[in-house]
């Protein structure tokens, strides 16, 4: 059987209750599945505005019988995230955390910089994702994701606000054959790009979708369906994804 991951981003919880119900209809439709998940994975910007009554409100909405994975993005506090969103105590470092099983790796980073839009991997983060590759065997396919996505989408608000520094990710992962893709949101559109040699694959935002430049000058558009993502891996460590509006 393939590995199959729901890749869900940019849910933006606020005081009001809009991006709470978009987010509670995507995490309705997966648990509606007839299959379990392998996983969900979460890739930030999780509360709108850091704040600890967000992150409650994103623990029912994002509630799901799937194993899930959260990182931060640059609307998150890491301070409330931990503390309130995933009950340790309260700490300014990285939100770095990994999922293993037999059949496949998931190392989320946390590429949020307290303070800026932009992103950027600490340099403690490298070590513990070169660490966390060290760590698995040749043959188990990894997959790495973060908020911010490390190249442009030719999405020119998102790419002002992109992951810098992406030369220093690239030679962490020079060499390790059995990374099979990258994961990221930020960009609140659906995309399919490369990055070191290797699939770069981000996922809609679930709050709002951003128009690209040759659809108009629309801002943002609040009125299309939130939808996700499913990446799956096969016996080969091939990666394809899948799209899904959740009307």
């Amino acid at each position: 059987m393939p590995v199959v991951i729901a890749h869900v981003s940019d849910i933006h919880i606020d005081s009001e209750p809009r991006a709470a119900e978009r987010a509670r209809r995507v995490f309705d439709h997966l648990d509606a599945l007839p299959a379990d998940l392998d996983l969900v994975v979460l890739t930030g910007d999780i509360a709108d505005h850091g704040l600890d009554a967000e992150y409650a409100g994103a623990r029912e909405a994002a509630a799901t019988r799937h194993p899930l994975l959260i990182c931060p993005g640059n609307h998150d506090d890491r301070e409330a995230f931990r503390r309130t969103l995933l009950g340790v105590p309260p700490s300014t470092e990285p939100v770095d955390q990994v999922y293993r099983t037999d059949r496949f790796v998931l190392a989320l980073c946390d590429s949020s910089i307290p303070g800026q839009d932009d992103g950027y991997l600490a340099d403690t983060t490298l070590r513990w994702l070169a660490a966390e590759l060290d760590a698995t065997p040749d043959d188990v396919p990894v997959l790495i994701g973060f908020h911010h996505p490390p190249v442009e989408l030719n999405a020119p608000f998102v790419d002002r606000i992109r992951q810098f520094g992406e030369d220093r990710l690239a030679g962490v992962v020079a060499r390790r054959p059995n990374v099979v893709a990258f994961l990221a949101g930020h960009a609140h559109t659906a995309a399919a790009t490369r990055f070191a040699g290797l699939p770069l694959l981000v996922a809609p935002g679930v709050v709002s979708t951003i128009p690209l430049p040759w659809e108009g000058d629309r801002p943002v558009h609040l009125d299309q369906p939130p939808s996700l993502a499913f990446h799956v891996i096969d016996d080969r460590h091939r990666v394809t994804t899948h799209y899904r509006v959740v009307v």
